[in-house]
């Protein structure tokens, strides 16, 4: 089979597509015939060694899969042959980089019912990171106001679906490239962050600040006066500290996503009841991951990408 794979650690062009052999299951493992492999920015983390994960090389990224069972190891059952599925798979383990990946059979999900099997890439970590952030540190609830601080990459779009679904207010920045996509996520307000000051565009103070955003610290801390007495700051941007208040309460929470399947079990869940769109995405072939791994990394990456094996 093809897969892209890491020799070494280093730049974008250390990434190489190989033939290699098919895997086979071990004992409590499903192989999953590869539909699509979500690209995310760790992926590059992992590929230069700035990420502290201990990978084997050569390692095959992508941890975000979506595709079919092809088969399984001792131990396994409940599934069959050509079940869609979806999984947030490790991310030190080879990844779905490639036309079939091994996954543990606990951490598959049904996948969405929507024909679109290889889009269903672009929902495992990202909305897994939306939701953990808004609910399990956020702790959101009915009737309480959110702000979402960058809310145009694809995690914001999910968490403005999933706050909004959940009967909160959101308030979410967005550049006029994102406000469309933002708007019909469900925002409530829209704040053009490159226009004028979010903390003098939010006049009424917030339950929760979810930040997704790489702030300058200053500007971060100063969003933290948005946020009511015994409110919550969220943020994904674990490279700097999340600011609190602890005089007022405000409790400062950073997010490290764990992969979980009961939660994208449901998270599939509000796709299929139509409470919860999957974030479109650009597909790429194989020859294809090299540059979007150098975008990434210069920058200039727009969207969320998945590649997709029969592409190109």
């Amino acid at each position: 089979m093809k897969a892209v794979r890491i020799p070494r650690l280093g730049g974008p062009e250390v990434l190489r597509v190989d033939e290699v052999e098919i895997p086979e299951p071990a004992a409590g493992q499903v192989r999953v015939r590869v539909a699509g492999a979500g690209f995310n920015p760790a992926d590059g983390g992992i590929r230069a060694g700035t990420l502290p994960f201990p990978v084997s090389l050569p390692h095959i990224p992508g941890y975000d899969l979506a595709g079919t069972v092809d088969a399984w190891g001792a131990g396994v059952d409940g599934f069959a042959v050509g079940d869609r599925v979806v999984a947030f798979l490790s991310m030190t383990d080879d990844g779905a980089s490639a036309e079939y990946a091994i996954a543990p059979a606990e951490l598959l999900v049904t996948a969405p019912v929507a024909p679109d099997l290889a889009g269903a890439a672009a929902l495992p970590s990202v909305a897994l990171t939306a939701w953990q952030a808004l609910f399990d540190l956020g702790r959101l609830q009915r009737g309480q106001r959110v702000l979402i601080v960058g809310a145009g990459g694809t995690v914001g779009r999910y968490a403005v679906q999933l706050a909004k679904d959940a009967g909160a207010h959101v308030v979410a920045t967005a550049s006029p490239r994102s406000r469309a996509s933002v708007a019909a996520a469900g925002a409530d307000d829209i704040v053009d962050h490159a226009t004028g000051s979010v903390a003098d565009a939010v006049e009424v103070p917030v339950d929760l600040l979810l930040n997704l955003a790489p702030l300058e610290s200053s500007e971060f801390a100063a969003l933290v006066g948005l946020v009511r007495d015994g409110g919550a700051v969220v943020s994904t941007t674990a490279w700097m500290p999340t600011p609190g208040d602890e005089g007022r309460g405000v409790r400062a929470e950073t997010v490290f996503v764990r992969s979980d399947p009961a939660q994208l079990a449901h998270l599939v869940s509000l796709v299929d009841a139509g409470r919860l769109r999957l974030v479109e995405s650009r597909r790429i072939g194989f020859d294809e991951l090299a540059d979007v791994h150098a975008a990434a990394a210069d920058g200039s990456l727009r969207g969320k990408v998945v590649l997709v094996p029969t592409a190109g």
